[in-house]
């Protein structure tokens, strides 16, 4: 017999329940060969890392993926969604993702004409992911409301949720939470819980060596050599620079190469001269990093010394 689509979730036949929170092998475990192949083919020298998540995926585990922004957490775990052709949902984390808009809503117009319905609810991304079998991204999990936290701890825990006028909805076996933040920011973020931590596995993604930053530059911009070595050069010098608190990320570097290349067009150069490198860096990189307390001396000098310094290092004029 058909199944109406409109019918409650928990009344279609779904999967078995997980018990305890732990995945059945059988039911639960991911292609972990074929999404670290896909990583390989698009993440540049990440390879362990995406062994590491990738195999923590299969097991049926929940990943924390901690670093920096601008460290290639989105686009690897994009790259191992699709090598296991498990969807990916996306939820941007922040201080307005209550539990309504977490787990979704009953259509208010509908309701007024209709009373509550299962066809009235409408599902927010957790309900989608967890009936989807999907991969549910957090993207700054640390600023999200402790109430939807608690909801996310919940659906770990029991892998179901019961939503008030509508019902259970239990998570199929591929169901899986990768929460990303960045440990860095203390700045309207929430210290996360140790239930969190117990539920996950924990996975850092720093900054990478110099050459591989070089390499992700070059594959996104296409840019001369030289100038792709000075803009990733001085965007690793704004990580360690006494009057900045927090750097910038190698999307400093990509964004200075397509600045300088395009004002070098647009100045009728040939090539991208020290003025247009620097006003490319000056546009790139004021506004990705965060300077220190105290400093007495615009943002825009700070950049334009580390510009210069960046150009002496690799032995520019």
């Amino acid at each position: 017999m058909t199944k109406d689509p409109r019918a409650p979730l928990d009344s279609q036949a779904r999967p078995e329940p997980l018990h305890g929170g732990h995945a059945r092998p059988d039911a639960a475990r991911l292609d972990a060969v074929g999404m670290v192949r896909t990583a390989r083919e698009r993440v540049v020298a990440r390879v362990g890392e995406a062994e590491v998540v990738a195999a923590a995926l299969s097991a049926g585990r929940n990943v924390v993926l901690e670093g920096p922004p601008g460290t290639g957490k989105t686009t690897l775990l994009r790259a191992l969604a699709d090598g296991t052709g498990v969807p990916l949902v996306l939820v941007e984390g922040n201080a307005e993702l209550t539990p309504t808009r977490l787990v979704g809503h009953h259509d208010a117009s509908r309701v007024l004409t209709e009373d509550y319905r299962p066809e009235n609810f409408v599902p927010g991304p957790l309900t989608r992911a967890m009936t989807e079998g999907a991969l549910l991204y957090v993207e700054e999990f640390n600023r999200v409301p402790e109430e939807t936290m608690n909801v996310l701890l919940g659906v770990l825990s029991e892998r179901e949720m019961h939503v008030p006028r509508f019902g259970r909805v239990p998570a199929r076996p591929t169901f899986r939470l990768v929460a990303a933040m960045n440990p860095f920011d203390a700045v309207g973020t929430a210290r996360i819980t140790p239930a969190l931590y117990d539920r996950s596995c924990r996975v850092a993604m720093g900054y990478q060596d110099e050459d591989a930053e070089r390499a992700v530059v070059a594959a996104a911009t296409g840019g001369p050599e030289g100038l792709v070595h000075r803009a990733v050069r001085a965007v690793r010098i704004t990580r360690d620079h006494a009057e900045l608190r927090i750097g910038a990320s190698v999307r400093g570097a990509i964004d200075t190469v397509l600045i300088a290349t395009e004002l070098a067009v647009v100045r009728g150069a040939a090539e991208v001269d020290e003025r247009t490198g620097g006003d490319a860096a000056l546009a790139a990189l004021t506004g990705k990093v965060t300077v220190a307390d105290g400093l007495t001396r615009p943002v825009e000098a700070v950049i334009t010394d580390i510009w210069r310094r960046a150009g002496e290092e690799l032995g520019k004029p």
